[in-house]
């Protein structure tokens, strides 16, 4: 019963994970304190008049390598112990990171060569978000699995809130440099998490080996899209994610064109968005034991729903609270698609399927964004909004009837958690 009110008790109980969150907390607010240094130091470095393209070329660099590795790298990164590639990415980051002030101390370093080093930085990216979540999965049971991804989750979003606001007050004080210090140093501590945790990994999972009596598991993106059930998972998470990216483009423009708004309201927006997130993450912990398809396009179409009323161009109050709603609703997203991902992927390709999916997330937003560009311009902001809303809705419809007609197919698709036995 315990558990039940208060479900990240056995997260938190779990020895090698309270080893390990302390290191990707502190990573985290690395990764927050990055996002504003790498623009800052971007501008400082740049020649006069090409600050803003090379802010451009180094925001892509920092993701561009490792959605690449992510995707080609699945036969020899695969076979890798979580824990490993944890470490492994770790330590690619402290030590590409750590070259900015070494590099500027004895002043070798330029816009380019920064632009090189934050490349290196990302190559095992989407492998080290894998390997958290690949060993989450191999030291918790079935049913505890979305409440782990779930306080992951919070750590990392609450990890990128404290970090601009760190960054901030060590840029005023010492300059940009001094960030990509301290983010190395973070990079450093989580490392040594793995480490640490690197003890209390059961033996039998400490690598992703085939379980007796299964056949050979094939390797790369292919072996992963074989498996129609988890291909339908990265499908409608690719959509879901792609038909967020207008909203990003389209909602300042919304509020600074068409409603001639000053910008606290779409601070304002943002807030909201980030409060109900924060919330929801934390929501998501109680969710473990529901059927996760239908809640998966459940959440899908909950978002589409609280998008609708900015759409529609209801008044201000009403749209700003459908939107913290809709954050609230959208936040679980990622931890209950994870404790499905894990649960429907044999362990031994488990790590691969993360990092493809981190691949996949990685491009699908920039994507969207791109793509509604051009729709903003001709038919305008709001309707770009309510567009997005109506296609997520028929989306997250499509993904629901599809689960219903697999579960009377199969008979096991739809029955909840506590039903299904652990891969692990």
């Amino acid at each position: 019963m315990r558990l039940a009110v208060f479900p990240y008790a056995a997260v938190l109980r779990s020895p090698a994970l309270r080893r390990l969150l302390p290191g990707l907390a502190l990573s985290a607010v690395g990764d927050g304190m990055r996002i504003v240094a790498l623009s800052w130091l971007a501008l400082d470095l740049a020649p006069p008049g090409r600050g803003a393209t090379w802010v451009a070329v180094c925001s892509a660099v920092a993701v561009v390598p490792g959605l690449v590795v992510a995707l080609l790298g699945g036969r020899p990164l695969g076979r890798l112990p979580a824990v490993t590639l944890g470490t492994a990415d770790a330590l690619v980051h402290a030590t590409a990171l750590g070259a900015v002030p070494v590099l500027a101390a004895v002043g070798l370093l330029d816009v380019r060569l920064l632009a090189v080093l934050l490349a290196v930085a990302s190559l095992l990216g989407p492998w080290g978000s894998a390997a958290r979540y690949t060993l989450l999965a191999q030291v918790l049971p079935d049913d505890d699995r979305v409440a782990g991804n779930a306080l992951l989750s919070t750590v990392t979003e609450l990890g990128t809130l404290v970090g601009p606001a760190v960054a901030a007050v060590l840029i005023a004080a010492s300059g940009p440099v001094s960030a990509f210090a301290v983010d190395a140093a973070t990079f450093v501590a989580l490392a040594l998490a793995y480490r640490a945790a690197r003890r209390l990994v059961p033996p039998t999972y400490g690598a992703p080996a085939r379980a007796s009596g299964e056949g050979p598991v094939a390797a790369g993106v292919g072996a992963v899209l074989r498996l129609p059930a988890v291909s339908g998972v990265l499908a409608l998470t690719f959509v879901f994610f792609a038909l967020y990216g207008p909203v990003e483009v389209a909602l300042p423009v919304l509020v600074r064109e068409e409603l001639h708004a000053p910008v606290s309201v779409l601070s304002a927006y943002v807030v909201a968005f980030g409060v109900g997130a924060v919330l929801g993450g934390v929501a998501a912990g109680w969710l473990g034991r529901l059927p996760l398809w239908p809640l998966t396009s459940g959440i899908v179409v909950g978002w589409g729903l609280c998008l609708l009323p900015l759409g529609l161009g209801l008044p201000r109050p009403v749209s700003l609270a459908a939107f913290a709603l809709g954050a609230f609703v959208y936040a679980p997203y990622l931890a209950v698609t994870t404790g499905l991902v894990q649960r429907l992927s044999p362990p031994a390709l488990l790590p691969r399927v993360l990092a493809l999916r981190s691949a996949f997330l990685g491009f699908s937003v920039p994507l969207g964004a791109v793509l509604a560009g051009p729709v903003v311009v001709a038919a305008g902001a709001r309707t770009t909004i309510l567009g997005a809303a109506v296609a997520t809705v028929v989306v997250g419809l499509a993904a629901a009837a599809l689960g219903r007609r697999v579960s009377r197919r199969r008979g096991d698709a739809a029955c909840p958690p506590a039903a299904r036995p652990s891969p692990a």
